[in-house]
């Protein structure tokens, strides 16, 4: 069957697609349930994305990699229209938001750290508000398939309190607000929304901004964080992406499914027991 049938709930939009969680998820969901894969992304990782890109055609999957910021009500709706051209209505059957863009820093400090409005506003619109613009869309223009998975990504940053870490904590909280709401709002339509909360993985961004000398530090602290000795890894956390798209997790809906591996356990474990 051609990816741009209609109707055919074929395709997972992935916003975040060319690098890291979001690669991932877009390479396991072409092989399982195997999927076509509309990924949208800012184009920092170019040669990543033609690997995505190659990967999900070795699959025999449709491909499209359109190159925007997904973080604006403008972005979400130029991609929900590029969507429908190439892939029809009632066509998505996953949706994953995946956006990085947060900034660090303190809320008070009066040095290059402090969090001026536009960066507080900037955080939000890419880790929180995009989930709700981009659901806005696909349900204006009927893309979700019959029981569509929205699903957003959280981390265990709520969890702890680091010091300049609060605006995403913050963002990732109002996430977490949305994906409830929309999950009753969508759940009489047979749609399924959920967040994923995972621990810190290895991605091109961390890279970017972390010395190898600090990402050993990096993974040394996770390999006592958490109980299995060792970070997460992307390819994990797009498997596990790959079971929330079958039937047999159709149940989910609204809810926070905790994929930390324990981390969030073994984080009160260190202060009980240093």
């Amino acid at each position: 069957m051609s990816g741009r049938e209609v109707g055919d709930g074929t395709w997972a939009v992935i916003l975040g697609a060319s690098s890291g969680t979001g690669a991932a998820i877009a390479e396991a969901v072409a092989q399982r349930p195997g999927l076509n894969v509309f990924g949208v992304h800012r184009g920092r990782y170019a040669e990543q994305a033609a690997e995505v890109e190659r990967r999900v055609r070795a699959q025999g999957r449709d491909v499209v990699l359109r190159q925007a910021d997904a973080s604006t009500p403008e972005g979400a709706e130029a991609g929900a229209d590029a969507l429908l051209a190439s892939a029809g209505p009632r066509s998505v059957k996953l949706f994953v938001h995946s956006i990085a863009g947060a900034s660090v820093g303190h809320f008070l400090s009066t040095g290059e750290d402090r969090l001026h409005p536009r960066r507080i506003q900037r955080t939000f619109d890419c880790m929180a508000h995009s989930f709700v613009y981009w659901a806005q869309a696909l349900v204006a223009r009927d893309l979700l398939a019959p029981e569509a998975r929205l699903l957003g990504l959280q981390n265990p940053l709520d969890q702890t309190h680091l010091g300049n870490t609060g605006l995403i904590s913050a963002a990732k909280a109002s996430l977490e607000m949305y994906v409830r709401h929309l999950a009753m709002e969508l759940g009489p339509r047979g749609h399924r929304v959920n967040l994923l909360k995972f621990g810190t993985v290895m991605t091109p961004a961390l890279r970017h901004v972390y010395s190898p000398e600090a990402l050993a530090r990096l993974e040394e602290a996770h390999a006592k964080l958490n109980p299995a000795g060792r970070m997460c890894t992307v390819e994990e956390v797009a498997r596990f992406v790959t079971v929330l798209v079958g039937e047999d997790a159709a149940w989910f809906n609204g809810a926070t499914i905790d994929f930390s591996g324990g981390m969030t356990l073994r984080l009160l474990d260190l202060v009980l027991n240093p």
